[in-house]
This record gives C-alpha cells, structure tokens and sequence, in this order.
C-alpha cells in the first residue's frame, strides 16, 4: 500500500537527512608570474569573484593563514599583491647565491691573473738595493776626493858629481856624467776614513834634457791621517852627454861652475772604500829646480822653494 507523503514527512527527512557542505574553492597556486601571467591570474582572480559572492561560501581555512587571506582579498579586488611580487623576486634565492658566487670567482681569476709575480719583486729588490748601493759609493767618492794627500819636497844632498871623458855603447867619444845624490820627501796622509797604496815613476834628475841620474821608489801603504818620510837615492853612472858635454866645464872631473838641473817625478796614490769598489786616485806630479854646488858635497840642500806641483 502506498503512503501519500506529508508536511511532517517532509520535514522529518529534511531534518534527519545531513547538511549539504558548502562547494569547495579551488586553491591556486602562484609560480613566479610573468607579465603576461599577471594578466592571466588577474583574468582569472575577476572571474572567480561570484563563488566567493554567494552567501552559501564560506572561506576556508587554509595552512597558509595570513597568506591565504591576502591572496582572497587580492583576487577579491582583482589586482596582484605585492607579497605576490616579492613572491616573484625571491623565488629562486639558490639560483641569485650560485651567479654572485660565481661572479666572485671571475673576479677572483682576473685578480689573480693581475698580481705581480715573484720574482718581479725580486728583480725589483735587486735593482732598489743596486741603485742605493751605488748612490752610497758614489757619496763616500766625492767625499774622499777632496782629501788629497800632501806632498813636501825637503830636501837634496849630492855625494858624487864627476864629468869625465868616455864613449858610448857605439863608440862615439862624448862627455860622460856619474853622481850620486839623495832625495828626501815628505808624505802625508789627509783621509779620515781610508788609508792609500802609494807608488811613484823614477825620479830623474835632468840636465839639457838628458837623465844623468834616476831612482825608483819603494811602493808602501799609508794609513789614515799619518805621514812619513820618505828617501830615494838617485844615481847616475856613466851618462853619455853628447853635445851637451860642452856646457859643463870642468877641473880634473869635477865642475867648476855651478850645474843647473831639474827634478821630476810622479807620485801616486790610490785608496780602498768598501772594499775594492770605491777607489779614489790621486796624482802628483813635481818638478823642482836644483842647482849642483861643487862646494856643497854631501850638504842637504832645501827643495821646499824650489818645486811645484802640476
């Protein structure tokens, strides 16, 4: 039999029947848009307005909270939010770290492809140290230059003078000249801060330009701010004269008159800074004029007047 259904039929299944849910909103998902994806998501966020519209909606609870609710109100209005766009900028932070890292390791490479190598620096120390060096040499040069020794002639004593007849090597009959004499000096030493090797050329005792008489001096070393004396003999044996012989007149072989001669001789000293590296020189070079008295055997005669120095 069948049951005409009622009002209260109704509404007792209405009322055991469960509550219809409320229609799910579809979530969306925001991948670093674009500019036409902004446009996209905007088209889409207006359409969906209606759902959101009907009275029935509730808005859902989402995880993501806050979140969730600004991007309802974002598509709600239409518009992109900016938590959407600083969404787009930090989207791939490991993607910005790998390029900055690997731009600093390009700079890196043109650094190190520009440093100086070493052995640059070296050469460069090198060179500095040279050029200080030789700066320094050239300093204690010009300060030993102006330390010159000082040379004094002091004396001259003849003990032989004799003009006899003779003969060269070739035969040739000529007067001959043998003497003996002394020469005594004088050598100092000005430098504070060296000491010098001293040497000299033969001195030479001359008469008409022609040697009757020459000595060698002994070489020696002179230390800093000293002096002494020095003696070299001069000797001459047997000096062929030639025409010249007709000047010197004579008694029995010794002269008569007295005998014009000139002295002349070349001293030089040499001196060691640094070891060998700065060698200061210097030169003097003496004449000194000496008359032979025949009256004045084995007399020192003063040569201190007499010389010069060129």
């Amino acid at each position: 039999m069948q049951h005409t259904k009622t009002d209260s039929d109704a509404t007792s299944l209405t009322a055991s029947s469960p509550p219809r849910s409320p229609p799910r909103r579809p979530v969306y998902y925001v991948q670093s848009p674009t500019h036409d994806d902004e446009k996209h998501i905007t088209t889409i966020s207006y359409h969906s307005t209606p759902a959101l519209l009907s009275p029935t909606a509730s808005p859902p609870r989402s995880y993501a909270g806050h979140h969730s609710r600004e991007s309802s109100s974002t598509r709600f209005s239409g518009k992109v939010s900016s938590n959407d766009v600083a969404l787009k900028r930090f989207s791939k932070p490991w993607d910005t770290q790998v390029n900055s890292i690997e731009e600093e390791a390009l700079l890196d490479d043109d650094v190190s492809e520009k440093r100086i190598p070493r052995r640059c620096y070296v050469l460069g120390f090198v060179v500095c140290f040279l050029v200080l060096f030789f700066v320094f040499a050239g300093i204690l040069y010009g300060a030993a230059k102006p330390q010159k020794p000082k040379l004094t002639l002091t004396s001259i004593a003849f003990e032989r003078f004799m003009v006899q007849a003779g003969s060269d090597s070739t035969g040739v009959a000529t007067d001959m000249v043998s003497m003996n004499s002394t020469v005594k000096f004088v050598f100092r030493n000005t430098a504070t801060f060296f000491g010098l090797h001293v040497t000299s050329t033969p001195l030479e005792l001359s008469f008409s330009q022609i040697a009757v008489g020459s000595g060698t001096m002994k070489k020696f070393y002179q230390s800093r701010k000293s002096q002494r004396l020095v003696t070299v003999s001069v000797i001459g044996d047997k000096i062929p004269m030639y025409g010249s012989g007709q000047l010197l007149k004579s008694s029995k072989g010794i002269p008569t008159a007295p005998v014009p001669l000139k002295l002349s001789f070349v001293v030089r000293s040499r001196g060691y800074v640094l070891g060998k590296l700065v060698k200061p020189k210097f030169f003097d070079r003496v004449e000194c004029s000496v008359a032979f008295d025949p009256k004045k055997i084995n007399v020192p005669m003063a040569l201190k007047n007499n010389c010069k120095f060129l």
